[in-house]
C-alpha cells in the first residue's frame, strides 16, 4: 500500500526528471510523492509472552497497555519497511538494540472475537491519532522523537486454540496535503563525495546515546558533519548562515525502495509544518539508510529531499487535528486483521503446560484473585498407596498443576483394578500385572508430560505383622526407603487400605514435621483428615502445659494441636487381615465413594496451602464458630462423608496424649531408638500400647464401671 500525497515540482525542473528515477509520478506540473508504509512483523516468541501477560496481568481488562516496537534502516533491497514487535515488547524497561530505532506503541486486547470484530476501528485509530497529535503540539515529540513512529496493536487471543488475531495501525496525518519539492531527490552518492560519505557514516555510529536514532539533526561544514537532537533544529538553522553550514533534518529510513521515503517521514513533515514552517520555507531532509555489505557500511542509497513547506499553516492558534489514516492491510492486500496459528508449531508438551496453567489462572480472574498457584505447583507430594484412592488423588493433583508426584505401593495391577483405578488399563494386568506404583507413575507422565512422577515399589511395615529373622534386613531397607521419601517431600498422603499400614508414615510425618493427610473408605462412607502439624520437636510430658491445650469447649483448635488419624483410638493398631474372609480382607465400597474422598483430601491440601497459616490453620469445633479463613475459605480438621444419607460432617478434635501414632512418647521413642523401636512394634502392637500409655489407661478404668456376667444376671433376675 502507498499513501499518495500531492507534491508540486517547479516547472523549470520538470524537463530534467526521468520517470524511472524519480519517486514521483509526473502529471503535468504535479507529481505524486509516494511513502512506503510500515509492515508489521511480530515474533512468534511475543505471542508466548503475551499469553502469560494476558493470564497474569491483563485478566479481563481491555485497557490500553504500552508496547515497544522497533525498526531498522539497514534492510536489504526487496524487503518491506518492517516494524518489529519482539518477544520482550511488553517489558516496560525494554530498550531497542544499538542498531534499531524505537517505536512507541499501544496494545488493546479484547476478551471475545465478537468484540474484536465489532469494535469501531475508526474510533480506535482516532484515539491513537489524538495522542500523537497532542505529542506534536505539546513538544513531547521533540523531547522524545520516537513518538513520531507511534503505532496501535489491536488483538484478540484465543488461548485455548492458540489463535491470535491482530491488526496494526500506524497513524499518520495528511498535513500538509501537498508537499512541494524544490528539486528532484538525489541519492547520497550523487550529492556527497566519498570523503564526505565516510565522515557522515563515522558520526552516525554514535547514534542512540544522547540523540534519538530515529529522528535528529545534522549540520555539515565542508567535509565535517555533526549530529544534534531534533529539538535543536531551530537554533541551528538560525545560526546556519553566519556559520556557513548546511542543516539537515534526518530520519532513519526503513524503506528499501530505491526512490521512495519510508513512513516515518510523514509525521516528521507534519511536525515541521506545524512548528517551523512560518519561519522557514525550504527544508533539506536526509532519508538515512545504512547497509552493511561484506563488513563495510554503505549509505550511498540514502536520499536527499528538499521540500517547500512555506505558508502551509497560517499564523495564530494551533490548527485542528487534520485528517489521519494508518490501518495496515492484511496479507491479501485488504483492510482487515491478520491471524497467526501457533498450535501446529508449538511443542505439544508446551501446549499441555500452557493449557493446564490456563484453566488454573482463569480462577484468579473473577473468583480467587489472590490464589497462589506457584506454591501448589512446587509442592512435592508423596502418595502412599497407588490403588483406588491413590490413582484418583494423583489425577486431582494434576488438575491443580502439581508438578512432582511420587507413588509408593508394593502390589501389582489385577484384572479387577482398571475399572476402579483410573490410571490403569487392561494391558497393565497382563503377564502377572505391572507394579501399581510404576504403572501409575508412567500413566501420569503420559497424561501430562511435564509432571515429574516416580513410582517406588516398597512394603510398608506394620504393627502386629511379625518380622522374622530372615526379613529383618529387608524391613530395615524398607523403613530406610520410606524415611528418605518422606524427607524429600512436603506433603504425605496416607491412601492405604488398612488401619495399621498408616501407623509408620504417621509417626515419620510427625517426627519430620511434614503435612500429613489421610483418606479412608467404608462401604458408603469415608473419612478425610489432616494430622496435627508439628512444627517443633516433641516436648516431654513434664514440660507440656495443660493450660495451653484446648478443651472440649474451645471454639478453635490450632493446627499444631489437632489430632491425627489414630487420636480417637484407645487401642494400638494390629494385624487387621488375620483370620478374615475375602470380603473382610478387601475394601468393599461403593465406586463413587473413592472419588469423593480423593477430591476432598486434595482440596483440603489446596485449602491449607492457600491459608496464611498453612499447616497451622486453626479448625473450628462447630459451624457457629468463626475462624481465620484462607483464600479458599476455612480449613476443617476432618471431613466425614456418608453417601447413604448424602451428608457431610466436619468434626474437629485435639491430639490425644496417649495416641499410638503422634504422642510425644512415641515420637521420642522413635527418635531415640530408631529402627529397634519400630521392630519391637512390628512384632507386637502391645509394645506400642505400653510406650504410648494406652496400657496404663486401660488399667485405670474403674472396675465399678465394668459389668461382669454376674452383674448382668442379677439385672435380668431383678
Amino acid at each position: 500500500m502507498f499513501l499518495y500525497v500531492t507534491a508540486r515540482l517547479r516547472p523549470a525542473s520538470i524537463a530534467s526528471i526521468h520517470k524511472d528515477c524519480c519517486p514521483c509520478q509526473i502529471m503535468g506540473e504535479t507529481a505524486i510523492l509516494q511513502f512506503a508504509p510500515f509492515s508489521s512483523a511480530v515474533e512468534a516468541g511475543f505471542w508466548h509472552q503475551f499469553t502469560q501477560f494476558k493470564l497474569d496481568v491483563l485478566h479481563l481488562s481491555e485497557e490500553a497497555v504500552p508496547i515497544a516496537g522497533s525498526y531498522v534502516n539497514s534492510d536489504a533491497p526487496g524487503l518491506p519497511s518492517r516494524l518489529n514487535v519482539e518477544y520482550d515488547a511488553l517489558q516496560r524497561d525494554r530498550l531497542p538494540s544499538k542498531l534499531s530505532c524505537a517505536a512507541v506503541g499501544t496494545l488493546i486486547n479484547t476478551n471475545t472475537l465478537e468484540e474484536f470484530r465489532n469494535r469501531t476501528k475508526q474510533e480506535l485509530l482516532k484515539t491513537s491519532a489524538c495522542g500523537l497529535w497532542d505529542a506534536i503540539n505539546s513538544d513531547r515529540a521533540l523531547e522524545n522523537p520516537s513518538l513520531l513512529s507511534s503505532f496501535l496493536m489491536f488483538t484478540f487471543a484465543d488461548l485455548k486454540k492458540y489463535h491470535y488475531y491482530y491488526w496494526f495501525a500506524f497513524p499518520a496525518f495528511t498535513l500538509p496535503k501537498t508537499i512541494p519539492l524544490v528539486k528532484e531527490p538525489q541519492n547520497l552518492s550523487a550529492k556527497l563525495t566519498t570523503e564526505q560519505s565516510a565522515s557522515l557514516l563515522l558520526v552516525c555510529q554514535g547514534l542512540g546515546t544522547d540523540v534519538d536514532r530515529g529522528f535528529f539533526t545534522i549540520t555539515q561544514s565542508g567535509n565535517e558533519f555533526c549530529i544534534h537532537p531534533l529539538k535543536d533544529y531551530p537554533q541551528l538553522r538560525t545560526t546556519a548562515n553566519g556559520a556557513n553550514r548546511d542543516v539537515y533534518l534526518v530520519f532513519s529510513d526503513p524503506c528499501t525502495l530505491p526512490q521512495n521515503p519510508g513512513w516515518p517521514l510523514r509525521n516528521l513533515l507534519t511536525l515541521v509544518t506545524l512548528k517551523w514552517s512560518k519561519h522557514w520555507s525550504i527544508y533539506k531532509i536526509l532519508c538515512l539508510r545504512v547497509r552493511t555489505r561484506h563488513g563495510v557500511q554503505d549509505a550511498s542509497h540514502s536520499l536527499f529531499v528538499d521540500v517547500d513547506l512555506g505558508g502551509l499553516v497560517g499564523q495564530g492558534n494551533t490548527p485542528e487535528m487534520p485528517p489521519f489514516l494508518g490501518w495496515e492491510r492484511n496479507e491479501r492486500g485488504k483492510m482487515g486483521p491478520r491471524l497467526v496459528n501457533l498450535s501446529a508449531s508449538m511443542d505439544p508438551t508446551k501446549l499441555a503446560e500452557s493449557a493446564v496453567d490456563l484453566n488454573l489462572k482463569l480462577m484468579r480472574w473473577r473468583v480467587a484473585p489472590q490464589l497462589d498457584l506457584p506454591i501448589i505447583q512446587n509442592t512435592k507430594c508423596l502418595l502412599l498407596g497407588a490403588g483406588t484412592l491413590g490413582c484418583s488423588v494423583a489425577r486431582c493433583l494434576l488438575g491443580w498443576g502439581v508438578r512432582q508426584i511420587s507413588l509408593v505401593d508394593s502390589g501389582k495391577v489385577s484384572f479387577s483394578n482398571p475399572v476402579r483405578q483410573n490410571l490403569f488399563t487392561f494391558n497393565d494386568c497382563l503377564d502377572g500385572g505391572k507394579y501399581k506404583a510404576t504403572a501409575a507413575a508412567e500413566s501420569l507422565a503420559e497424561i501430562y508430560p511435564k509432571v515429574n512422577s516416580k513410582g517406588v515399589v516398597v512394603n510398608i511395615p506394620m504393627p502386629g505383622h511379625t518380622v522374622g529373622e530372615s526379613l529383618v534386613e529387608q524391613v530395615r531397607n524398607d523403613v530406610s526407603t520410606l524415611e528418605q521419601l518422606i524427607d524429600e517431600h512436603d506433603v504425605i498422603f496416607l491412601l492405604m487400605d488398612s488401619r495399621e499400614s498408616r501407623w509408620l508414615p504417621t509417626v515419620l510425618g510427625a517426627a519430620k514435621h511434614k503435612l500429613v493427610l489421610t483418606a479412608a473408605l467404608g462401604f458408603d462412607s469415608y473419612l478425610v483428615i489432616r494430622h496435627g502439624y508439628r512444627t517443633k520437636d516433641y516436648q516431654s510430658e513434664a514440660s507440656t502445659s495443660s493450660s495451653k491445650c484446648p478443651t472440649a469447649l474451645s471454639k478453635q483448635i490450632p493446627g499444631d494441636m489437632l489430632g491425627c488419624y489414630f487420636c480417637n483410638d484407645v487401642v494400638a493398631p494390629g494385624d487387621s487381615t488375620h483370620d478374615r474372609t475375602l470380603d473382610q480382607q478387601c475394601t468393599v465400597t461403593r465406586p463413587g465413594v473413592s472419588y469423593l474422598a480423593a477430591a476432598h483430601v486434595t482440596e483440603l491440601l489446596v485449602s491449607l496451602l492457600q491459608h496464611p497459616d498453612k499447616g497451622l490453620a486453626e479448625a473450628r469445633v462447630n459451624d457457629q464458630v468463626d475462624v481465620k479463613e484462607g483464600e479458599l475459605g476455612p480449613v476443617p480438621h476432618s471431613i466425614r462423608g456418608f453417601l447413604g444419607r448424602h451428608q457431610l460432617l466436619t468434626p474437629a478434635s485435639t491430639a490425644f496424649q496417649q495416641c499410638s501414632g503422634c504422642c510425644d512418647k512415641v515420637i521420642s521413642a522413635y527418635r531415640e531408638e530408631g529402627f529397634e523401636f519400630l521392630l519391637k512394634v512390628f512384632n507386637s502392637s502391645t509394645h506400642l500400647e505400653k510406650v504410648s500409655g494406652l496400657s496404663e489407661l486401660h488399667q485405670c478404668i474403674d472396675d465399678s464401671q465394668v459389668i461382669t456376667p454376674e452383674d448382668y444376671d442379677a439385672v435380668i433376675l431383678d
